[in-house]
């Protein structure tokens, strides 16, 4: 389908990519991953001809049709689903012709082609892929000018899917969604018929609809045949095994250089040493493996903590103007909670965290209501279009500046340090600093005083996996409150301890998880009922749900059966004693086939041992709780 074949690239005097070959089967979904600033957009542009290679090719199957999303949104008065439909040329081509024909043969041939491209059905399939991505039937008539950036953006990737291109092209698709639409998407992807390759930097995106990994470091690529996990295994186990070779080799070299360097000027031993010589010229040269190391976040915890409930809000609306988004408000924030918003686009996440956040003004409504801020409470706010406040003339040296105006330069440094960015960023314009760059600054300013409670709003745009990752850890070493919006299920899951469900113009806590509340966007219903929202949470209510998680059916019939729940923790016992044993063997396995470098083997004892390590964890927290029951 697509091959590369020892591809050079230059950009601006700078290596690119170097001698890097790959091949990409039909009917491949693969994620292309790598750092930000590899250059794995440029790669896309080699693949459609916009740049051309400087040695090296990249070839695709002859007549294969290429698609990717256009970087222009849409923005005529045409409605959404008629530009939709407007993407499929053929199909529009053809019914224009049928229109004009007048040959009988040649109307047979085009309604056996439009038969033959399923266009009586084109209408409902551009329909679904809009409804999918948040536009519901109303929505679809109206013109592309009537919605924003953002929005648009939303249609060009409609339009693409529409298309089903042979090789379809997607850059980062899911900075222009919500969760809701990133669950929708990574659905479609998974089932696309067709060859995707997808640049993201969202794990389970890349987990659930990728069976191949194609990875871009050192200007290099490296194909890897599995999910995003199994690529992160392998590599790890790569790297470990070329360090260890390595380590091996520079021993014997500096054991024969010991050698030479002791017997070569002796007539009994110059042919040893001579002999030792030349097997040393011909060694090869294992490289050192090259990590570079992500900077960590940092987000200082407040000095002080303020008694809980930091925030209580009873009865209490918000709007703009005489508009109301959000009414009966009967919720608390506590000084240690981890929150979750779920909710389509346009239903008033983002209004409710400028409500917490101090930034819009709380109103009554008819019923009246209050909201509550606990006595000297520090609140801030992230959101990514935040990243226009910066100040484009000025350094990450000169922002943080502003805040030290009585601190040595040595401080001041020190403290831009502690975002990330090293001394070769500290003096660089915000204007040139990279999109990550500019997220780990704001991200410094947003947090500099120390808030109680820290709002992020889609913070994870513009950050490669390992720099989420470091998100994620900052977030769980922070003291306060954290409440998180984000298409990123990897961070809602590790970070995020409650979930709450804004729609409808309520928010309440959302009785499920992340799975639950997939399956119910993947039913096709991208605004959940009132029965899938608590309406009215009581103080008490609340307090509950943190404190205990609620149990199954089938948890609930044990404790009625403590005979019963002993004798399953027996069971389960000795599934994970067997789990356990068969995991030893397969790291004795694994180091085997590691020293002999067969790198079949290897992928398929470690595709076994993940398993196994799945079974166990599942296993494991069975166990636990089942044994807290019967401790109990």
């Amino acid at each position: 389908m697509l091959t590369i074949d020892t591809l050079t690239f230059r950009m601006q005097g700078r290596l690119l990519i170097e001698a890097a070959s790959a091949y990409v089967p039909m009917g491949a979904r693969c994620g292309f991953v790598g750092r930000n600033g590899t250059g794995k957009t440029t790669l896309f542009k080699l693949i459609t001809g916009e740049y051309g290679p400087d040695s090296g090719s990249i070839t695709v199957r002859r007549g294969m049709s290429i698609g990717q999303v256009a970087q222009e949104a849409p923005g005529s008065e045409m409605s959404l689903l008629d530009t939709v439909l407007e993407a499929d040329t053929e199909r529009t081509d053809l019914l224009n012709r049928a229109e004009t024909e007048t040959d009988p043969t040649a109307i047979a041939d085009i309604h056996t082609r439009l038969a033959d491209i399923d266009a009586h059905s084109a209408e409902a399939r551009a329909g679904a892929i809009l409804h999918g991505l948040g536009f519901d039937a109303e929505a679809q008539q109206r013109p592309c000018s009537a919605f924003s950036g953002g929005w648009r953006m939303r249609v060009a990737l409609a339009a693409v899917l529409f298309r089903e291109p042979d090789l379809l092209l997607l850059d980062e698709p899911t900075n222009y969604l919500d969760l809701e639409g990133t669950l929708w998407l990574e659905s479609y992807i998974a089932r696309y018929r067709h060859t995707v390759i997808i640049i993201s930097h969202d794990r389970d995106l890349l987990n659930r609809c990728c069976n191949t990994i194609i990875h871009l470091e050192n200007r290099k690529i490296t194909a890897y045949k599995g999910d995003y996990d199994f690529f992160e295994r392998t590599r790890t186990e790569r790297m470990a095994l070329q360090t260890k070779m390595k380590a091996k080799q520079d021993a014997k070299r500096a054991h024969m250089e010991a050698f030479i360097n002791r017997f070569k000027a002796k007539a009994s031993k110059a042919r040893q040493a001579q002999s030792r010589i030349k097997a040393l010229e011909r060694m090869g040269s294992i490289a050192a493996v090259a990590e570079d190391a992500v900077a960590a976040l940092d987000f200082p915890s407040p000095e002080k903590q303020v008694a809980s409930p930091i925030i209580n809000l009873q009865g209490a609306s918000a709007g703009y103007g005489e508009t109301t988004v959000l009414s009966r408000i009967n919720l608390r924030i506590d000084a240690d909670d981890r929150i979750a918003l779920l909710g389509a686009n346009g239903n008033g996440k983002s209004t409710f965290a400028k409500l917490i956040a101090g930034r819009l003004a709380a109103s009554g409504g008819n019923e009246g209501g209050t909201v509550t801020r606990a006595d000297k409470l520090r609140v801030t706010m992230f959101a990514q279009h935040n990243m226009d406040d910066l100040i484009a003339e000025q350094t990450p040296v000169d922002h943080v500046r502003r805040l030290m105006p009585k601190e040595p330069e040595g401080k001041v440094r020190a403290r831009v340090a502690q975002m990330g960015l090293g001394t070769e960023k500290m003096d660089t314009q915000a204007r040139n600093l990279s999109g990550g760059e500019k997220a780990r600054l704001l991200l410094g300013l947003t947090t500099f005083n120390r808030p109680h409670l820290l709002i992020l709003d889609e913070p994870t745009n513009h950050l490669d996996i390992d720099t989420r990752e470091q998100l994620v850890l900052a977030l769980n070493d922070y003291s306060g409150a954290v409440i998180l919006i984000s298409h990123d299920r990897h961070l809602v899951e590790a970070s995020a301890e409650r979930l709450w469900l804004v729609h409808d113009g309520c928010v309440g806590p959302y009785d499920g998880d992340l799975d639950d509340y997939r399956r119910l966007i993947l039913r096709g219903n991208n605004s959940p009922s009132a029965a899938d929202t608590a309406q009215k949470p009581s103080a008490e209510e609340v307090a509950t749900e943190k404190s205990a998680a609620a149990k199954g059916r089938k948890t609930a019939a044990m404790r009625a059966d403590q005979a019963g729940t002993r004798k399953r923790v027996k069971q389960l016992e000795a599934v994970m004693q067997k789990a356990e044993a068969a995991i030893k063997k397969l790291d004795k396995l694994l180091a085997t086939a590691s020293s002999e470098r067969d790198a079949k083997r290897i992928r398929d004892i470690a595709l076994k041992k993940a398993e196994f390590e799945r079974r166990l964890a599942e296993v494991e927290e069975e166990w636990l709780e089942l044994s807290e029951l019967v401790e109990g």
